[in-house]
């Protein structure tokens, strides 16, 4: 069967804040909130909003909705079960919520193997443990490749590493680490493996199994959701790692979930997958009986197929100018990278660029996007960081057009 194209004017109706003229480029930052999410949210709030556990009608039904969103979102990562979902106010907060359980079995000597590409989200909630004695280890990529090199992966890896933690996609480079090999790498060597899928989520649909992964993190308001957090664990690792909550409290999730999940967020979440499945069955309308993973599979792929596209037209036109330079994969080729495109130009700075973008109505962005190590070891300290843009796929064309014209202008 032909893929069909993905309908644009379809999955930009369920976005609001797209019909104000402005055109988001920053979407690594944050994407835009689907109205299906803000529908759920709101129905919560004006509806549910009591506290869980009680006998009373309302609390049964609040508890409910929660929990049909916690199985949705289980099902959206293809977790095994519902519990080995954690929700929580951020990424950093659950990557550091991460560091505390599980170090507390540690001892001093044993090794966690992070890289310097990481979102400072998850480096420094393993390099504060060298105060308890943990070796922290850095797993550099290579500067010719801008890739991570496995071999220099085994080489790091000793009998005292308990973690190896790495970010599933770069949000300097859009660079797609190959998870899977990495998983049987860390567990033939006895450690745990735990990726930060922040930069991926978006444009990839997860699969927490076929990955091998033990545990896996990423932002909801990144993946067209509110300001809140999912993380995954391998039941067995969450029922064997120590809390954080109150003392009496024991089971899992709830005892690595202090002050519980955000209830009207959780719940809103729902809206994502009510949204995955629409798009599927707009463009797949003949299968609209099939599994939801296959429905999230399916629409996932027009996601990146636009995105490749989009991506490709801009990595063709700053190829094209001798005064840039595009960091990482040299082309949208959605097995290699994610639809986030960083450069920096030879003279200019990015602040100056970026702030020349502005007036247009363009979102776009600089900086080191808290990665700092990476943006330190390419040498673009002194040029601002460098030059982002990051599509997602309610992306046009048209826009992508609009923003190579403003360049011309402000080259």
């Amino acid at each position: 069967m032909t893929q069909p194209t993905l309908d644009l004017d379809f999955v930009r109706s369920y976005f609001p804040a797209l019909q104000n003229g402005f055109v988001f480029m920053d979407n690594a930052g944050g994407s835009q909130t689907l109205k299906p999410v803000v529908d759920k949210l709101s129905e919560y709030l004006l509806n549910y909003d009591v506290q869980h556990g009680a006998s009373y009608e309302i609390s049964q039904k609040a508890g409910e909705r929660v929990d049909y969103a916690q199985a949705e979102l289980a099902k959206l990562v293809n977790a095994a079960d519902p519990k080995e979902i954690v929700m929580g106010p951020s990424s950093t907060m659950m990557l550091r919520i991460l560091s505390l359980t599980l170090s507390k079995a540690w001892q001093p000597g044993d090794e966690v193997i992070t890289t310097n590409s990481e979102h400072e989200a998850n480096s420094s909630p393993w390099t504060d443990l060298e105060d308890k004695g943990i070796v922290v280890k850095f797993w550099e990529v290579n500067l010719e490749t801008l890739e991570l090199d496995i071999d220099d992966l085994k080489a790091l890896i000793t009998d005292k590493t308990k973690l190896v933690t790495i970010t599933h996609a770069s949000n300097v480079l859009g660079t797609i680490n190959p998870v899977a090999e990495i998983s049987k790498v860390v567990h033939e060597a006895g450690a745990l493996f735990s990726v930060d899928g922040v930069a991926l989520a978006p444009h990839r649909l997860v699969d927490v199994q076929a990955w091998d992964v033990d545990f896996y993190v990423f932002s909801c308001y990144k993946v067209y959701g509110p300001h809140c957090a999912l993380m995954y664990g391998k039941l067995h690792l969450l029922e064997e790692m120590a809390g954080i909550n109150h003392y009496f409290i024991d089971q899992v999730p709830y005892k690595i979930q202090p002050g519980n999940r955000n209830f009207e967020m959780t719940y809103s979440m729902s809206g994502l997958t009510d949204y995955l499945q629409e798009v599927h069955d707009h463009h797949y309308p003949e299968n609209a009986d099939i599994y939801d993973q296959q429905k999230y599979a399916k629409t996932f792929d027009l996601f990146a197929e636009h995105e490749e596209k989009l991506s490709n037209r801009l990595i063709e036109y700053l190829n094209g100018r001798d005064d840039i330079t595009v960091i990482g994969v040299p082309n949208g080729d959605r097995n290699k990278r994610v639809a986030t495109i960083a450069f920096h130009h030879d003279t200019m700075s990015s602040p100056d660029i970026v702030e020349k973008v502005d007036p247009y109505k363009i979102g776009i962005r600089y900086g080191d996007f808290y990665a700092k190590k990476i943006v330190e070891a390419l040498g673009l300290v002194e040029k601002g960081g460098p030059v982002r843009v990051s599509f997602v796929h309610y992306n046009t064309m048209e826009e992508v057009e609009a923003l190579i014209s403003v360049f011309e202008n402000v080259l």
